[in-house]
C-alpha cells in the first residue's frame, strides 16, 4: 500500500513538472505501467542497483521524447553499464533543445573528439558553457576541456586561462607533452616530485614520454629506483615490463601524442576525485567515459573494481576483473587477490586462502611484490609460520642499501 502511495505522489509530481506538449505527444501515453517502470528505475538507481534501473528504464522508453528528466537518468544509467555508444546515439537522436544537461553535452563532446570533429566539439562546448547552476567541479571540467581543445586545434597553449590549482599543473604538463614542448621533462619532474601530494601515478606517463622520445636509459634509471613492495600497482607493472624488455607496452596503452589518450586520463582523474569522496556511481560514470576514449588502458578498470567491491557488487567486480590477463603479471595477480577477497566475503577465509595459495604456486619466479602479498594473506588468516617464511624470503633478497 505504501509503495502505491509513493508512486501516486511521484506521478502527480511528474505531471506538474513535465513541460506542456500537445496532448497527442504527452499525457495520452503516460499509462500506469510506463510510469511504474520509470519510478521503479529511479528507486533502483537511488539504491545503486543500476543494472535493474536500466531494465526498468528500457521498459519505459516511450517516455524518452516526453520527459526530460527521464532522458537524463537514462543516459546516466547507460553509461554506468558501459553502453556509451548507445547513450551517444540516443543523444544524437534527441531534439537539440532537450539536451540541456551537463553529461549529455559531455558525451557528445567526447564522441566528436574521438572523430576529430573539432567544429562540433566547439559547438557543444559553447552549449555546455551556457548551462545554468553548474557546480564547481563541472565548471573545472568545462574550463579544462576548453584549454585542451584549444591546444589540439591551435597547437599552442591558451594564454588566458583559469587557475585550477594542481589540476591546472597536471593539465599543462600533458598539454606540453602533446605539443612536444622542450619544457615537458621539467614539468613532469616537478609534478612527480611535488611534496604536497602523491603524484606517483604520473611517473608512468613520464616513462611513456621518455620512451616515446628515445630516452630509454633515463626511463630505466627512474624505474630502477622504484621498489615492487612500496610502489603503486601501475608502477609495479611498468617496472616488470621494463625489466622484461617489454618497454613498448607503456607507449602501446598511452601516448602523449594522442589527444584521446590525454582526455581519457583527464576523465580518470575526475573519476578518482569522485571515488575519493565515496561517490562511486559518478566515479564509474567518468571511468567508463575514460575507457570509451582509450580502451587500450584497461588498467584503469582496477578503480572500477574497487568501486564495485565497496558497493558489494561482487558479480560485476568478478566480470570486470576478467580484463586483466596473465601476460600482464602484476595486474593478473591483482585480479587473483581481489577474487580471493570476494571469496572471503561470499564464502569464508579458508576457501579464500586456499584459492590464492593455489594460484600463487602456479607463478614462475614471483617478484617481491607478489611474495609480500601472499605473506600478508597468511598473516591475516593467522597462519603466522607461513607468513614469516615468505617475509624472510623478501628480507634475504634485499641488499644492505635497500630501504
Amino acid at each position: 500500500m505504501l509503495i502505491k502511495k509513493i508512486i501516486f505522489i511521484l506521478i502527480i509530481t511528474l505531471f506538474y513538472q513535465t513541460p506542456i506538449y500537445p496532448k497527442s505527444k504527452n499525457f495520452s501515453d503516460f499509462n500506469s505501467k510506463n510510469l511504474s517502470n520509470y519510478f521503479s528505475g529511479i528507486v533502483a538507481l537511488e539504491n545503486k542497483e543500476n543494472s535493474l534501473a536500466l531494465d526498468f528504464f528500457n521498459s519505459s522508453k516511450i517516455l524518452l521524447d516526453k520527459h526530460d528528466p527521464y532522458l537524463k537518468r537514462y543516459i546516466f544509467s547507460l553509461v554506468l553499464e558501459n553502453k556509451v555508444s548507445r547513450a551517444i546515439q540516443i543523444m544524437k537522436n534527441s531534439e537539440d533543445n532537450r539536451i540541456n544537461f551537463f553529461n549529455g553535452y559531455l558525451i557528445l563532446i567526447l564522441d566528436s573528439l574521438k572523430k576529430n570533429d573539432y567544429k562540433k566539439v566547439s559547438y557543444y562546448l559553447e552549449k555546455m558553457s551556457k548551462l545554468k547552476k553548474l557546480d564547481r567541479l563541472n565548471l573545472a571540467i568545462l574550463e579544462s576541456l576548453e584549454e585542451y581543445i584549444h591546444v589540439f586545434k591551435e597547437n599552442k597553449i591558451l594564454n588566458k586561462k583559469e587557475s585550477l590549482g594542481k589540476l591546472s599543473i597536471i593539465s599543462e604538463t600533458f598539454q606540453r607533452c602533446y605539443l612536444g614542448d622542450d619544457d615537458t621533462d621539467t614539468y613532469f619532474s616537478n609534478l612527480i616530485n611535488d611534496s604536497e601530494g602523491d603524484y606517483s601515478r604520473y611517473v608512468f606517463f613520464y616513462l611513456s614520454y621518455l620512451i616515446e622520445n628515445d630516452k630509454i636509459e633515463k626511463a630505466k634509471k627512474i624505474i630502477k629506483k622504484k621498489n615492487f613492495i612500496n610502489t603503486t600497482l601501475l608502477l609495479s607493472q611498468s617496472k616488470s615490463w621494463i625489466q622484461s624488455g617489454k618497454i613498448d607496452k607503456l607507449t602501446d596503452v598511452f601516448s602523449c601524442k594522442n589527444s584521446n589518450d590525454i582526455i581519457s586520463e583527464f576523465l580518470f582523474l575526475i573519476s578518482n576525485l569522485y571515488s575519493s569522496q565515496d561517490s562511486y556511481e559518478k566515479s564509474n560514470f567518468y571511468l567508463n567515459l575514460s575507457n570509451f576514449l582509450n580502451p587500450k588502458f584497461v588498467f584503469n578498470l582496477s578503480l572500477v573494481v574497487e568501486n564495485q567491491y565497496f558497493n558489494q557488487e561482487y558479480k560485476k567486480a568478478k566480470k570486470t576483473l576478467k580484463n586483466f590477463k596473465k601476460h600482464d603479471d602484476l595486474y593478473y595477480w591483482y585480479r587473483i587477490k581481489k577474487e580471493a577477497q570476494i571469496i572471503a566475503k561470499l564464502r569464508n577465509k579458508k576457501e579464500s586462502l586456499n584459492y590464492i595459495k593455489t594460484e600463487f604456486e602456479k607463478i614462475y619466479e614471483p617478484n617481491n611484490k607478489i611474495i609480500f602479498d601472499i605473506a600478508n594473506f597468511y598473516k591475516n588468516s593467522k597462519k603466522y609460520e607461513e607468513a614469516i617464511e615468505y617475509y624472510t624470503k623478501i628480507i634475504n633478497s634485499l641488499d644492505d642499501n635497500s630501504e
